[in-house]
Protein backbone atom coordinates (compact mmCIF):
# COMPACT_ATOMS: atom_id res chain seq x y z
CA UNK A 1 0.00 0.00 0.00
CA UNK A 2 1.50 3.31 -1.30
CA UNK A 3 -0.31 5.26 1.76
CA UNK A 4 0.97 5.56 5.11
CA UNK A 5 -0.99 4.17 7.93
CA UNK A 6 -2.20 6.71 10.08
CA UNK A 7 -3.45 4.52 13.36
CA UNK A 8 -5.29 4.15 16.41
CA UNK A 9 -4.48 1.58 18.76
CA UNK A 10 -6.40 1.45 22.24
CA UNK A 11 -5.48 -1.08 24.99
CA UNK A 12 -1.63 0.51 25.02
CA UNK A 13 -1.09 0.03 28.85
CA UNK A 14 -1.84 -3.58 28.54
CA UNK A 15 0.57 -5.71 27.22
CA UNK A 16 -0.96 -6.79 23.93
CA UNK A 17 -1.72 -2.86 22.86
CA UNK A 18 2.32 -2.16 24.14
CA UNK A 19 3.64 -4.63 21.76
CA UNK A 20 1.24 -2.83 18.90
CA UNK A 21 2.17 -0.05 19.58
CA UNK A 22 6.16 -0.87 19.64
CA UNK A 23 5.95 -2.25 16.37
CA UNK A 24 4.34 0.62 14.88
CA UNK A 25 6.49 3.31 16.25
CA UNK A 26 9.49 1.35 14.52
CA UNK A 27 7.40 0.85 11.31
CA UNK A 28 8.30 2.90 8.22
CA UNK A 29 4.91 2.00 7.18
CA UNK A 30 3.47 4.05 9.86
CA UNK A 31 3.08 7.66 9.84
CA UNK A 32 1.09 8.56 12.59
CA UNK A 33 -0.16 6.87 15.76
CA UNK A 34 -2.98 8.06 18.16
CA UNK A 35 -3.32 5.83 21.25
CA UNK A 36 -6.43 6.40 23.61
CA UNK A 37 -6.08 5.32 27.32
CA UNK A 38 -7.91 6.18 30.56
CA UNK A 39 -4.23 6.84 31.96
CA UNK A 40 -0.98 7.65 30.31
CA UNK A 41 0.79 5.08 28.80
CA UNK A 42 4.08 6.45 29.29
CA UNK A 43 5.47 6.57 25.56
CA UNK A 44 6.80 9.60 23.75
CA UNK A 45 7.71 10.02 20.08
CA UNK A 46 7.58 12.35 17.34
CA UNK A 47 4.53 10.16 15.48
CA UNK A 48 2.96 9.85 18.84
CA UNK A 49 -0.34 11.57 20.09
CA UNK A 50 -2.11 10.59 23.20
CA UNK A 51 -5.84 11.39 24.28
CA UNK A 52 -6.74 10.82 27.94
CA UNK A 53 -10.13 9.77 28.29
CA UNK A 54 -12.19 8.16 31.03
CA UNK A 55 -15.12 7.16 29.54
CA UNK A 56 -14.94 4.55 26.88
CA UNK A 57 -19.14 4.12 26.82
CA UNK A 58 -18.86 7.99 25.81
CA UNK A 59 -16.81 9.45 23.34
CA UNK A 60 -18.28 12.18 21.72
CA UNK A 61 -16.27 14.68 23.24
CA UNK A 62 -13.42 13.45 21.22
CA UNK A 63 -14.91 12.68 17.79
CA UNK A 64 -13.22 15.57 16.18
CA UNK A 65 -9.90 14.39 17.12
CA UNK A 66 -10.71 10.74 15.62
CA UNK A 67 -11.09 11.78 11.93
CA UNK A 68 -8.29 11.03 9.55
CA UNK A 69 -7.07 7.81 10.39
CA UNK A 70 -7.44 5.01 7.91
CA UNK A 71 -6.51 1.84 10.90
CA UNK A 72 -7.63 1.05 14.40
CA UNK A 73 -5.62 -1.57 16.53
CA UNK A 74 -8.05 -2.34 18.87
CA UNK A 75 -6.18 -4.03 21.59
CA UNK A 76 -8.43 -2.92 24.57
CA UNK A 77 -10.26 -5.73 27.02
CA UNK A 78 -10.47 -7.43 30.19
CA UNK A 79 -9.90 -11.30 31.50
CA UNK A 80 -13.15 -12.95 32.00
CA UNK A 81 -11.33 -14.68 34.91
CA UNK A 82 -13.30 -13.78 37.73
CA UNK A 83 -15.57 -11.36 36.15
CA UNK A 84 -19.06 -11.54 36.60
CA UNK A 85 -21.36 -12.27 33.05
CA UNK A 86 -23.05 -9.01 32.85
CA UNK A 87 -19.27 -7.02 33.07
CA UNK A 88 -17.47 -8.77 30.90
CA UNK A 89 -20.30 -8.47 28.31
CA UNK A 90 -20.64 -5.11 29.09
CA UNK A 91 -16.52 -4.44 29.03
CA UNK A 92 -16.11 -6.81 25.75
CA UNK A 93 -18.85 -6.27 23.56
CA UNK A 94 -20.70 -2.75 24.06
CA UNK A 95 -17.50 -1.10 25.04
CA UNK A 96 -15.99 -2.71 21.71
CA UNK A 97 -19.10 -1.91 19.44
CA UNK A 98 -19.43 1.59 20.93
CA UNK A 99 -15.99 2.62 19.95
CA UNK A 100 -15.96 1.04 16.56
CA UNK A 101 -19.15 1.92 15.25
CA UNK A 102 -18.15 5.73 16.31
CA UNK A 103 -15.06 5.04 14.16
CA UNK A 104 -16.66 3.64 11.37
CA UNK A 105 -18.79 6.37 10.93
CA UNK A 106 -16.11 9.19 11.14
CA UNK A 107 -13.44 7.03 9.06
CA UNK A 108 -15.07 5.35 5.73
CA UNK A 109 -11.90 4.55 4.79
CA UNK A 110 -10.41 2.56 7.90
CA UNK A 111 -9.51 -0.98 8.88
CA UNK A 112 -10.05 -2.82 11.78
CA UNK A 113 -8.03 -4.78 13.71
CA UNK A 114 -9.75 -6.22 16.82
CA UNK A 115 -8.23 -8.72 19.21
CA UNK A 116 -10.34 -11.77 19.92
CA UNK A 117 -9.26 -15.19 20.92
CA UNK A 118 -7.79 -18.92 19.84
CA UNK A 119 -11.68 -20.49 20.75
CA UNK A 120 -13.56 -17.97 20.08
CA UNK A 121 -17.21 -19.37 19.71
CA UNK A 122 -18.54 -17.76 15.92
CA UNK A 123 -22.52 -19.55 16.05
CA UNK A 124 -22.87 -17.94 19.99
CA UNK A 125 -24.62 -20.85 20.58
CA UNK A 126 -24.04 -22.96 23.61
CA UNK A 127 -20.44 -23.36 25.08
CA UNK A 128 -17.72 -20.90 27.26
CA UNK A 129 -19.44 -17.21 27.40
CA UNK A 130 -16.40 -15.74 26.56
CA UNK A 131 -16.29 -17.29 23.82
CA UNK A 132 -19.31 -16.27 22.94
CA UNK A 133 -19.36 -12.79 23.95
CA UNK A 134 -16.25 -12.33 21.54
CA UNK A 135 -17.76 -14.78 18.63
CA UNK A 136 -20.84 -11.89 18.83
CA UNK A 137 -18.38 -9.11 18.60
CA UNK A 138 -16.49 -10.72 15.75
CA UNK A 139 -19.72 -10.57 14.07
CA UNK A 140 -20.96 -7.33 14.41
CA UNK A 141 -17.95 -5.57 13.80
CA UNK A 142 -17.73 -7.25 10.32
CA UNK A 143 -21.04 -5.95 9.63
CA UNK A 144 -20.02 -2.00 10.11
CA UNK A 145 -18.90 -0.25 7.22
CA UNK A 146 -15.23 -0.11 7.69
CA UNK A 147 -13.09 -0.99 4.78
CA UNK A 148 -12.31 -4.46 6.10
CA UNK A 149 -12.00 -6.09 9.31
CA UNK A 150 -10.02 -8.55 10.97
CA UNK A 151 -10.78 -10.78 14.10
CA UNK A 152 -7.36 -11.83 15.82
CA UNK A 153 -7.60 -15.06 17.49
CA UNK A 154 -4.21 -15.46 19.30
CA UNK A 155 -3.07 -18.37 21.22
CA UNK A 156 -0.19 -18.39 23.62
CA UNK A 157 1.27 -14.92 23.51
CA UNK A 158 5.33 -14.79 24.03
CA UNK A 159 5.95 -11.27 24.93
CA UNK A 160 8.29 -8.52 23.36
CA UNK A 161 11.38 -8.52 26.30
CA UNK A 162 12.13 -5.40 27.88
CA UNK A 163 8.50 -3.69 27.49
CA UNK A 164 6.72 -2.38 30.84
CA UNK A 165 3.42 -4.07 30.48
CA UNK A 166 4.58 -7.47 30.27
CA UNK A 167 2.16 -9.12 32.73
CA UNK A 168 4.63 -10.90 35.51
CA UNK A 169 3.04 -14.53 35.06
CA UNK A 170 4.14 -14.14 31.10
CA UNK A 171 7.94 -12.96 32.59
CA UNK A 172 7.96 -15.94 35.15
CA UNK A 173 7.30 -18.59 32.89
CA UNK A 174 8.97 -16.88 29.36
CA UNK A 175 11.69 -20.17 29.53
CA UNK A 176 8.47 -22.31 28.42
CA UNK A 177 7.63 -20.92 25.41
CA UNK A 178 10.26 -22.57 23.28
CA UNK A 179 8.82 -26.22 24.42
CA UNK A 180 5.16 -24.83 24.40
CA UNK A 181 6.24 -23.70 20.77
CA UNK A 182 7.49 -27.15 19.59
CA UNK A 183 4.47 -29.23 20.97
CA UNK A 184 1.78 -26.81 19.06
CA UNK A 185 3.54 -24.50 16.94
CA UNK A 186 0.01 -23.38 15.49
CA UNK A 187 -0.80 -22.06 19.07
CA UNK A 188 1.78 -20.00 19.66
CA UNK A 189 2.65 -16.18 18.33
CA UNK A 190 4.79 -13.77 19.33
CA UNK A 191 3.65 -10.33 20.63
CA UNK A 192 6.40 -8.59 17.82
CA UNK A 193 4.45 -10.93 15.30
CA UNK A 194 0.97 -9.56 16.02
CA UNK A 195 2.44 -6.00 15.85
CA UNK A 196 3.36 -6.62 12.33
CA UNK A 197 0.37 -8.33 10.80
CA UNK A 198 -1.90 -5.84 12.27
CA UNK A 199 0.20 -3.85 10.22
CA UNK A 200 0.34 -5.41 7.14
CA UNK A 201 -3.59 -5.53 7.07
CA UNK A 202 -3.26 -2.22 5.17
CA UNK A 203 -1.69 -4.07 2.35
CA UNK A 204 -5.17 -5.88 1.57
CA UNK A 205 -8.64 -4.59 0.22
CA UNK A 206 -12.18 -5.13 1.34
CA UNK A 207 -11.49 -8.15 3.58
CA UNK A 208 -13.20 -9.19 6.53
CA UNK A 209 -11.96 -12.41 8.23
CA UNK A 210 -11.29 -13.98 11.02
CA UNK A 211 -7.24 -14.39 11.64
CA UNK A 212 -5.81 -17.21 13.48
CA UNK A 213 -2.22 -18.01 14.89
CA UNK A 214 -1.01 -19.31 11.15
CA UNK A 215 -2.94 -16.29 9.74
CA UNK A 216 -1.06 -13.78 12.16
CA UNK A 217 2.21 -15.17 10.77
CA UNK A 218 1.89 -15.30 7.62
CA UNK A 219 0.45 -11.62 7.77
CA UNK A 220 3.74 -10.65 9.69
Amino acid sequence: MSEKIKAIITGTTGMVGEGVLHECLQSEKVESVLVINRKTCGYTHPKLKEIIHQDFFDISAIENELTGYNACYFCLGITSVGTAKDIYFKMTYTLTMHVAETLSRLNNDMTFCYVSGAGTNSSEKGGINWAIVKGKTENNLIKLPFKQVFNFRPGIIKPTKGLKYTQPYYKAFMWLFPILKAINKNSFVTLKEMGLAMINTSNYQNERKIVEVKDIKTLA
